[in-house]
């Protein structure tokens, strides 16, 4: 698997600009009615109640004894396709050796009676993998297995077509969980694995019909992985790759060590809605160098405590936000269910910060400091041809650069109180922005042209919001801090109809 390196999307030149406290002004009289945002999402409380398989063999099962040693293995191999596996109350086992596992056929089923458990004991380090399609998993406790870094516990191979349902992944390192196409997991516990509850990622990019419904995603990246390989943007909740249309909906996602969802290089066509992402200790959403996404009805709430505190307290005045976009935008050029990315009627209540756009004047294709190496963007098949001459001319100009375009943010509710989050300023920040363009020598993007595009010309826009305590906006590079009239004023002219309270909370 490619190693690709977390990419927070820092300007190159170190930000040194030390930004003022946030101030509290407020609405003028004529403001316009309140508008309406999403009432809270349920919580999709898996971990604690796990619903219980069938305490009895279906007709026609093969029963599986946790009292013999590789029996669910063994079975397996001697079964045709299409075979359905029973596995009775207790701990299952592999054989000790590390690369033990079940390889399934096309069409098999695993079943779990209450209490079953396939336990990796610290020894095996995969469950189930192999190429077969359409294999399900349900009510079944996979724990204890030990994947290296970057792969997975269920489903190692990425194979297509798999149903995980009802199931819990546990305290396994590295992912929980791999994806393939057409791949469903619903109503499970995803909780305290080493580096990701799971890990959309696949050799081929051919990742597509992602469905990701109805689960607990909790406590992962148990082994902080940016401590141990710093800059390996390796972690967090879950990791999309290249996915070509997901759904991710009515999840609970909470308490991972890192970001919550994070979906990173040439993601495309995401549908997000009526999750819980809360207490995330990172970010609860990044949607970065990828494209074309809904964003609704989620309630989003005490994200990123850990490191936007941690990043203020050493001086850093980026705005690192609880839901971060970076060059990331609506392309009508690339097929989707929609040709933006819009972000509405969501509840936004005690994060660190709110939403930033951000793009990275020096990241595009072929250039040093794209971090997701090799890779180019979508509108571009022959990535050698982002060169100079090139490059600096239509069409090139516009499509070797992923852009942060086409972002409709409306019918929000932003709440703040800093009480709560514990802090007194760089907590409460809306941004728009972009670094100076300086790398390499030969970027056809320098100085300030990817800054004035991403403000003023590529179709950004807040508008219908509720705002409620503190905030303050940013907007073009981080010196630009603004209030609400200042935001709302020529030129930026954003948050019409919205309303501001600069009272904490509400």
């Amino acid at each position: 698997m490619v190693i690709k390196k977390r990419h927070w999307a820092l300007p190159t030149a170190p930000l040194v600009l030390v930004l003022l406290a946030a101030t509290g002004c407020v609405s003028t009289p004529s403001a316009p009615a309140e508008p309406t945002a999403a009432r809270s999402a349920p919580v999709a409380r898996v971990c604690a109640k796990p619903a219980a398989g069938p305490a009895k063999a279906p007709a026609g099962a093969v029963t599986v004894d946790p009292a013999v040693v590789g029996d669910l293995a063994a079975k397996t191999k001697k079964s045709p396709p299409n075979t359905t596996f029973w596995l009775r109350p207790g701990k299952h086992r592999l054989e000790s050796d590390r690369y033990a596992q079940i390889i399934p056929k096309k069409g098999n089923t695993y079943l779990g009676a209450p209490g079953a458990v396939l336990d990796g004991r610290k020894t095996n380090q995969y469950a189930f993998g192999g190429a077969a399609r359409d294999v399900t998993i349900r009510y079944l406790t996979v724990q204890g297995f030990v994947a290296p870094q970057n792969e997975g516990v269920v489903n190692h191979d990425s194979a297509d077509g798999w149903v995980i349902e009802h199931a819990t992944i546990q305290n396994n390192s590295g992912a929980g969980l791999m994806a393939g196409a057409r791949q469903q997991i619903r109503a499970s516990c995803l909780r305290g694995n080493g580096q990701y509850g799971m890990n959309a990622y696949k050799a081929d990019d051919s990742i597509s019909d992602l469905v990701l419904e109805g689960n607990e995603i909790v406590g992962n990246n148990k082994d902080d992985w940016e401590r141990r390989r710093p800059g390996c943007g390796c972690s967090g909740g879950v990791k999309f790759w290249a996915v070509n249309g997901a759904d991710v909906r009515g999840n609970w996602v909470h308490a991972n060590h890192g970001a919550g969802l994070w979906a990173d290089t040439n993601n495309n066509d995401f549908r997000i809605e009526g999750n819980v992402l809360e207490a995330n200790d990172g970010a609860a959403l990044i949607y970065e160098t990828s494209y074309n996404a809904v964003i609704r009805k989620n309630t989003i709430r005490r994200n990123n405590w850990v490191e936007g505190r941690k990043y203020a307290d050493r001086g850093d005045n980026f705005p690192f936000a609880t839901v971060y976009l970076s060059e990331s935008g609506g392309e009508p050029r690339i097929r989707a269910r929609t040709d933006k990315i819009e972000i509405y009627r969501n509840v936004l209540e005690n994060n660190w910060s709110g939403i930033t756009l951000w793009e990275n004047a020096d990241r595009f294709c072929n250039s040093p400091a794209n971090t997701s190496s090799g890779d180019c963007t979508l509108l571009v098949r022959d990535t050698d041809r982002c060169a100079q001459p090139a490059i600096a001319t239509a069409p090139l100009y516009a499509d070797c650069r992923w852009k942060t375009q086409r972002v409709d943010i409306h019918h929000n509710r932003f709440v703040l109180d800093t009480s709560v989050v514990g802090c007194t300023v760089k907590c409460g920040r809306m941004a728009v922005l972009a670094n100076y363009g300086t790398y390499p020598d030969w970027t056809p993007y320098p100085g300030e042209r990817v800054a004035e595009a991403i403000t003023h010309k590529q179709q950004n826009r807040w508008h219908d919001n509720v705002y409620r305590g503190p905030w303050s906006f940013i907007a073009h590079d981080p010196s630009r801090k603004l209030d609400f009239g200042q935001w709302q004023g020529t030129p930026y002219q954003q948050d019409a109809g919205s309303t501001f309270r600069a009272r904490d909370g509400g």
